[in-house]
């Protein structure tokens, strides 16, 4: 039934869908077209989306347990009232309730507006109506937003204004609030409407980091601000408005009686032309503000982007010190001030960075350190396209590869099974086989890795190519045994299959064991039987074939195919004929090769007519007679006639 402000009241009694029963879950409607930006979680997190700031779900639902307006439910039969029963005790509660709820401040206005809010959040509003519920709803909150702010039970409503309403409607809600700003921020529910100003009403941005100025170290040390201040500076600001953020970081000396620059390049801006004496001041100062932090570790703040950014201006500077013995005492003195916290910190850019330069400057007992507070997090460091940087720089610059291969690269193998299917865990277990490799490795990512070689030419004493042969000779035993326990699942993944040619093609060992167990899949039936999808008729899985019977990957810049040094094709392709043609007099590969499989002995043929023995030539000449080179050239499958043209040659060797 309708209410008297004429708006229909949530059914709460309607039950969920049901859950579906099997098949792909369907992709959930994106009802905001501003594309949502998701700030980045520390690999420490015990949640993925620890910190998140959508706090739709979560204000909704604690506004539901502790919404004193709640619609109540109305019993179908009411018990009878006697004297002293529980219904005359429940009705006076009511009534002491409802007297309560009158007597406070804006109580009508309050109601309506919840009622309009209620309307409002719907996600299944046309625009128009969402449109028109915002208008009554600003119409109604207009003057006595900051009274609503902060309550449990309204701020919700003022944040559903902000984030639906028209451009003019949020900025009257900022107007309202401003110079309330840093106090809001520091509230448990208002905080998530300072997010969502800044988030939507960029032309306010600048006046509400403004109020922050002078309170950043604090507002980060606070437990429900630390959020604020993080989420402003990694999603929502400019440049020059993190500059103004960072700031503080500097000291009082620049906050004070710095001017600030046209074009603000932060602290190296604010260093360029000091002499020395007040430069190195300014950087003590940096290191105090950041000790600040990281000394208060169980606060939070030092998981977040802007504390990770002042680190790592403050170490760019160090770079720049013409005393090197200076730098470097600065350097060990921040290291052990943030050493307990370098996990929290590979997460962000200038925070995956930092903790790079660590290693890369460290000596083998910081690695060390380093590595064991890391490894607890390997899984997740693996699939963070940021903190894999760290552990590929780990790879590169440290000279102890037998601490490397018992601490970090046996837990690397084992997490195959976890890692293959995505594109950040597939690159950080090949990265020991291949390193900057650029069919994994992207331009970017090789640039930022490029930054420690010149250190680590001064602090390594091992050459280059020796640490990367101790690596992979130490890391191919355990991938292969890995390709061996999970060939059956990995050949026929998208990921999975292209891992596995890359294990096979640049893994220093043994591949025999590893070889026969990828061709096993392929001995069943084909045609595939029962509707069932042999693993020939998949792109990927051919396509991981093709590469190990041409023993590498083709080169678009020398336009030939660049062989593996450590991978034998022509092994690979008598293996190849005797598991998947020995048994049968070759009947498989012919079925193959009149269907999906065409390209493959295509290139099996190729491979065994240039390089292969005598016995297999006389295999591959016995089982396609010249009959069955007939049929084939006269089939309609792709790859037919280049299979017919390898066998033409096959046969005149």
């Amino acid at each position: 039934m309708p209410t008297k402000s004429g708006i229909q009241p949530q059914n709460k009694g309607l039950k969920r869908p049901a859950a579906r029963q099997g098949g792909k879950t369907p992709k959930r409607r994106n009802t905001n077209a501003d594309t949502i930006k998701k700030k980045s979680v520390p690999v420490t997190a015990t949640t993925p989306d620890a910190g998140s700031s959508d706090d739709e779900s979560l204000m909704d639902s604690e506004g539901e347990e502790n919404d004193e307006d709640a619609v109540e439910v109305t019993p179908t039969s009411a018990p009878p009232a006697g004297k002293g029963s529980a219904f005359e005790s429940h009705k006076a509660q009511k009534e002491l309730l409802a007297q309560r709820k009158a007597a406070k401040p804006n109580a009508e206005m309050t109601m309506h507006a919840k009622q309009l809010w209620n309307a409002a959040r719907q996600r299944n509003l046309s625009k128009q109506e969402r449109d028109d519920l915002c208008k009554k709803l600003a119409d109604t909150v207009r003057g006595k937003v900051s009274e609503v702010a902060c309550r449990h039970d309204t701020s919700r409503i003022i944040q559903t204004l902000v984030k639906y309403g028209r451009q003019e409607q949020r900025d009257m809600v900022a107007s309202e609030l401003k110079g309330q700003y840093k106090t809001l921020a520091q509230n448990k529910y208002s905080k998530f409407l300072i997010l969502k100003l800044i988030r939507y009403c960029p032309k306010h941005r600048p006046s509400i980091f403004s109020e922050f100025q002078g309170h950043v170290l604090r507002l980060l040390l606070h437990r429900e601000a630390g959020q604020v201040i993080s989420e402003a500076f990694e999603l929502y600001s400019n440049s020059t408005e993190r500059a103004i953020l960072l700031r503080e970081f500097y000291g009082k000396e620049v906050a004070l009686f710095e001017p600030k620059k046209e074009g603000d390049l932060g602290l190296r801006g604010v260093l360029t032309g000091l002499e020395q004496e007040r430069a190195l001041r300014i950087l003590s100062a940096v290191k105090e503000n950041l000790q600040s932090i990281f000394e208060n570790s169980d606060k939070g703040a030092v998981s977040n982007a802007i504390v990770h950014s002042a680190l790592w201006e403050y170490l760019s500077e160090l770079e720049r010190l013409n005393d090197k013995a200076e730098s470097e005492r600065r350097r060990q003195e921040i290291y052990e001030i943030c050493e307990d916290s370098v996990a929290e910190m590979v997460h962000t850019r200038n925070g995956s960075q930092s903790v790079r330069y660590f290693l890369a400057y460290g000596s083998a007992k910081n690695r060390k350190q380093i590595v064991k507070l890391l490894k607890p997090h390997l899984e997740r460091i693996c699939l963070d396209s940021e903190a894999q940087l760290v552990l590929f720089t780990l790879l590169e610059v440290t000279d102890d590869t037998k601490m490397i291969s018992k601490s970090v690269l046996g837990d690397l193998a084992a997490l195959t099974p976890k890692l293959y299917a995505d594109s950040n865990g597939r690159r950080a277990l090949l990265y020991p086989l291949i390193y900057r490799s650029t069919r994994h490795v992207t331009p970017a990512m090789a640039a930022v890795l490029a930054t420690t070689d010149s250190i680590r030419e001064l602090t390594s004493k091992k050459d280059d190519d020796v640490r990367k042969a101790e690596i992979r000779k130490a890391y191919s035993e355990d991938m292969l045994n890995q390709v061996k326990l999970h060939a059956s699942k990995m050949i026929t993944d998208t990921g999975g299959s292209l891992l596995v040619a890359e294990v096979l093609l640049h893994a220093d060992g043994d591949v025999a064991s590893a070889t026969e167990a990828i061709l096993l899949p392929f001995k069943a039936d084909y045609p595939a039987k029962n509707g069932e999808t042999h693993p020939v008729q998949l792109s990927h899985t051919s396509r991981m074939l093709k590469q190990l019977l041409q023993g590498g990957h083709w080169s678009h810049a020398n336009k030939t195919v660049v062989r593996s040094k450590y991978f034998d094709a022509v092994a690979f392709a008598s293996t190849f004929l005797r598991i998947l043609g020995d048994e049968d007099n070759g009947a498989r590969l012919v079925a193959m090769a009149k269907g999906d499989g065409a390209f493959v002995v295509a290139e099996l043929c190729e491979r065994i007519e240039k390089e292969g023995s005598a016995a297999d030539k006389g295999k591959l000449k016995k089982w396609f007679p010249r009959n069955v080179v007939g049929e084939i050239e006269h089939q309609d499958v792709k790859g037919a006639s280049v299979l017919v043209e390898k066998l033409a040659a096959l046969r005149a060797a």
